[in-house]
């Protein structure tokens, strides 16, 4: 787990192409490797309850990667939505995507879609 200092606190992060996958694949398992499901599953599931727990945000970091397509961000932020409430998702969390700043709205769209 990476960790940066914020206001004496401990951020939690997760570098998806350094933690997960430099190359993301689709929305499911049976969609192939390194789908959104498996990284909701495998990562961001805990690491937003340990980030909650700790009473700091959940930064997640997309940059260095070879992209990601739109079911795998819809699929892992969807599936996070669903255990919590649009709000408490997106206030607890920090995307970090300068290479493709679309991303960040991208994900924003996902959390606040009906569900």
């Amino acid at each position: 787990m990476h960790t940066s200092q914020s206001n004496n606190k401990t951020m939690v992060t997760i570098d998806i192409p350094k933690d997960f996958s430099s190359r993301t694949g689709f929305r499911t398992y049976e969609d192939g490797p390194h789908s959104g499901q498996q990284f909701f599953d495998e990562l961001l599931k805990d690491k937003f309850k340990i980030a909650l727990d700790q009473k700091v945000k959940l930064k997640i970091i997309l940059d260095g990667g070879e992209g990601y397509m739109s079911s795998f961000l819809n699929e892992a932020f969807r599936r996070l939505r669903n255990e919590h409430t649009p709000d408490i998702v997106w206030n607890n969390i920090l995307i970090i995507s300068r290479e493709t700043p679309k991303y960040i709205k991208k994900i924003k769209d996902t959390i606040y879609e009906p569900a």
